[in-house]
Protein backbone atom coordinates (compact mmCIF):
# COMPACT_ATOMS: atom_id res chain seq x y z
CA UNK A 1 0.00 0.00 0.00
CA UNK A 2 1.30 3.88 -0.74
CA UNK A 3 1.52 5.80 2.34
CA UNK A 4 -0.18 8.52 -0.17
CA UNK A 5 -3.64 9.78 -2.11
CA UNK A 6 -3.92 10.69 -5.70
CA UNK A 7 -4.91 14.68 -5.66
CA UNK A 8 -8.61 13.08 -6.66
CA UNK A 9 -8.46 10.20 -3.84
CA UNK A 10 -7.51 13.08 -1.39
CA UNK A 11 -10.34 15.41 -2.55
CA UNK A 12 -13.00 12.66 -2.61
CA UNK A 13 -11.97 11.98 0.77
CA UNK A 14 -12.41 15.23 2.38
CA UNK A 15 -15.66 15.55 0.88
CA UNK A 16 -16.88 12.65 2.25
CA UNK A 17 -15.50 14.00 6.16
CA UNK A 18 -16.63 17.48 5.59
CA UNK A 19 -20.01 16.50 4.76
CA UNK A 20 -19.75 14.08 8.13
CA UNK A 21 -18.44 16.88 10.05
CA UNK A 22 -21.17 19.43 9.10
CA UNK A 23 -23.66 16.85 9.99
CA UNK A 24 -22.00 16.19 13.47
CA UNK A 25 -20.82 19.41 15.03
CA UNK A 26 -21.84 17.55 18.26
CA UNK A 27 -19.08 16.36 17.82
CA UNK A 28 -16.91 19.17 17.91
CA UNK A 29 -18.19 22.33 18.49
CA UNK A 30 -16.03 25.64 18.02
CA UNK A 31 -14.06 23.39 15.42
CA UNK A 32 -13.49 25.17 11.92
CA UNK A 33 -13.34 22.35 9.08
CA UNK A 34 -10.99 24.77 7.04
CA UNK A 35 -8.49 24.17 9.88
CA UNK A 36 -8.66 20.66 9.85
CA UNK A 37 -8.40 19.99 6.16
CA UNK A 38 -5.48 22.20 5.98
CA UNK A 39 -3.76 20.02 8.58
CA UNK A 40 -4.68 17.61 6.80
CA UNK A 41 -3.40 18.63 3.53
CA UNK A 42 -0.48 19.49 5.05
CA UNK A 43 0.65 16.01 6.40
CA UNK A 44 -0.40 13.38 3.36
CA UNK A 45 0.59 10.38 5.36
CA UNK A 46 -2.33 11.31 7.67
CA UNK A 47 -5.03 11.99 4.97
CA UNK A 48 -3.58 8.50 4.20
CA UNK A 49 -4.51 6.95 7.37
CA UNK A 50 -7.74 8.71 7.39
CA UNK A 51 -8.82 7.33 4.31
CA UNK A 52 -7.89 3.45 5.31
CA UNK A 53 -10.08 4.49 8.34
CA UNK A 54 -12.93 5.77 5.82
CA UNK A 55 -12.25 2.30 3.71
CA UNK A 56 -12.49 0.16 6.85
CA UNK A 57 -15.45 1.56 7.63
CA UNK A 58 -14.73 3.51 10.35
CA UNK A 59 -16.44 6.66 9.49
CA UNK A 60 -13.93 9.17 10.89
CA UNK A 61 -14.91 12.40 12.41
CA UNK A 62 -13.24 14.53 14.46
CA UNK A 63 -14.00 14.60 18.13
CA UNK A 64 -11.72 17.49 19.41
CA UNK A 65 -8.50 19.74 20.51
CA UNK A 66 -5.49 18.17 22.45
CA UNK A 67 -5.04 21.16 24.70
CA UNK A 68 -1.26 20.57 24.80
CA UNK A 69 -0.39 19.82 21.61
CA UNK A 70 -2.91 21.72 19.81
CA UNK A 71 -3.52 18.77 17.54
CA UNK A 72 -7.07 17.60 16.16
CA UNK A 73 -8.17 14.26 17.38
CA UNK A 74 -10.23 12.05 14.73
CA UNK A 75 -12.11 8.89 16.38
CA UNK A 76 -13.89 6.44 14.38
CA UNK A 77 -17.47 7.57 14.96
CA UNK A 78 -19.30 5.03 13.24
CA UNK A 79 -22.35 3.65 15.19
CA UNK A 80 -20.89 -0.33 15.76
CA UNK A 81 -17.15 -1.53 15.27
CA UNK A 82 -15.90 -0.82 11.72
CA UNK A 83 -17.00 -3.63 9.73
CA UNK A 84 -13.58 -4.01 7.82
CA UNK A 85 -11.73 -4.47 11.00
CA UNK A 86 -13.32 -7.47 12.50
CA UNK A 87 -12.93 -10.97 13.57
CA UNK A 88 -9.27 -9.94 14.70
CA UNK A 89 -7.88 -11.20 17.88
CA UNK A 90 -5.97 -8.23 20.08
CA UNK A 91 -1.91 -8.16 19.05
CA UNK A 92 0.42 -9.95 16.83
CA UNK A 93 1.44 -12.02 19.70
CA UNK A 94 -1.61 -13.28 19.98
CA UNK A 95 -2.29 -13.44 16.43
CA UNK A 96 0.97 -15.94 16.75
CA UNK A 97 0.04 -17.79 19.93
CA UNK A 98 -2.67 -19.40 18.12
CA UNK A 99 -2.31 -23.00 16.44
CA UNK A 100 -5.90 -23.12 13.94
CA UNK A 101 -8.05 -21.03 13.33
CA UNK A 102 -5.79 -17.92 12.96
CA UNK A 103 -8.54 -14.73 12.57
CA UNK A 104 -6.39 -12.66 9.37
CA UNK A 105 -5.38 -10.51 11.42
CA UNK A 106 -4.82 -8.73 14.82
CA UNK A 107 -6.05 -5.11 16.20
CA UNK A 108 -2.90 -3.74 17.18
CA UNK A 109 -1.38 -5.23 14.04
CA UNK A 110 -3.64 -3.60 11.63
CA UNK A 111 -4.15 0.05 13.38
CA UNK A 112 0.08 0.52 13.27
CA UNK A 113 -0.11 -0.47 9.43
CA UNK A 114 -2.79 2.03 9.01
CA UNK A 115 -0.83 4.42 10.99
CA UNK A 116 -3.23 5.12 13.82
CA UNK A 117 -3.90 4.01 16.84
CA UNK A 118 -6.74 1.87 19.04
CA UNK A 119 -8.70 3.56 21.41
CA UNK A 120 -7.43 3.43 25.21
CA UNK A 121 -10.65 3.30 27.45
CA UNK A 122 -11.02 6.71 28.88
CA UNK A 123 -11.12 7.46 25.06
CA UNK A 124 -13.40 4.98 24.73
CA UNK A 125 -15.66 6.67 27.67
CA UNK A 126 -15.30 10.12 25.66
CA UNK A 127 -16.43 8.94 22.52
CA UNK A 128 -19.61 7.73 24.17
CA UNK A 129 -20.44 10.63 25.43
CA UNK A 130 -20.86 11.72 21.80
CA UNK A 131 -23.67 8.97 20.81
CA UNK A 132 -24.32 5.58 21.65
CA UNK A 133 -21.86 3.51 19.76
CA UNK A 134 -21.43 -0.53 20.10
CA UNK A 135 -25.10 -1.21 21.00
CA UNK A 136 -24.55 -4.74 18.70
CA UNK A 137 -20.84 -4.85 18.65
CA UNK A 138 -17.82 -4.62 20.88
CA UNK A 139 -14.45 -2.73 20.16
CA UNK A 140 -10.98 -4.12 21.69
CA UNK A 141 -8.91 -1.87 23.50
CA UNK A 142 -5.75 -0.59 24.29
CA UNK A 143 -4.67 -2.97 26.96
CA UNK A 144 -2.67 -2.04 30.10
CA UNK A 145 0.64 -3.94 30.07
CA UNK A 146 -0.03 -5.46 33.52
CA UNK A 147 -3.79 -7.00 32.07
CA UNK A 148 -1.66 -8.08 28.51
CA UNK A 149 1.16 -9.37 30.26
CA UNK A 150 -1.30 -12.20 32.18
CA UNK A 151 -2.57 -13.06 28.22
CA UNK A 152 -5.48 -10.73 28.50
CA UNK A 153 -7.00 -8.19 26.79
CA UNK A 154 -10.21 -5.45 27.11
CA UNK A 155 -12.88 -4.76 24.72
CA UNK A 156 -16.02 -1.78 25.32
CA UNK A 157 -19.45 -1.84 24.28
CA UNK A 158 -22.56 -0.17 25.05
CA UNK A 159 -25.53 -1.84 27.31
CA UNK A 160 -28.48 -1.61 29.12
CA UNK A 161 -27.54 2.18 28.89
CA UNK A 162 -24.36 2.66 29.77
CA UNK A 163 -20.52 1.51 28.84
CA UNK A 164 -19.18 -1.74 29.77
CA UNK A 165 -15.37 -2.66 30.12
CA UNK A 166 -14.81 -6.47 30.15
CA UNK A 167 -11.70 -8.85 29.72
CA UNK A 168 -11.17 -11.70 27.38
CA UNK A 169 -8.05 -13.86 26.36
CA UNK A 170 -6.09 -11.60 23.85
CA UNK A 171 -6.30 -14.46 21.16
CA UNK A 172 -10.23 -14.65 20.90
CA UNK A 173 -12.00 -12.99 18.38
CA UNK A 174 -15.50 -12.62 17.61
CA UNK A 175 -17.77 -11.69 14.68
CA UNK A 176 -19.18 -9.01 16.52
CA UNK A 177 -15.57 -7.60 17.71
CA UNK A 178 -13.21 -5.25 15.98
CA UNK A 179 -11.72 -2.09 17.36
CA UNK A 180 -11.84 1.93 16.63
CA UNK A 181 -8.70 3.97 16.10
CA UNK A 182 -7.65 7.59 16.80
CA UNK A 183 -5.90 9.83 14.61
CA UNK A 184 -4.03 12.82 15.54
CA UNK A 185 -3.47 15.86 13.07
Amino acid sequence: MKPYLTPEESESLLKIVATRFQKNMNRHRDIEWERVEEKLLANPPKLWSLNQMELTGGEPDVVGVDGISGEFLIYDCASESPKGRRSVCYDPKALASRKEYKPYHSALGMAAEMGIEVLNEDEYRFLQQLGKFDAKTSSWLKTPDDIRNLGGAIFGDWRYGQVFIYHNGAESYYASRGFRGSLRV
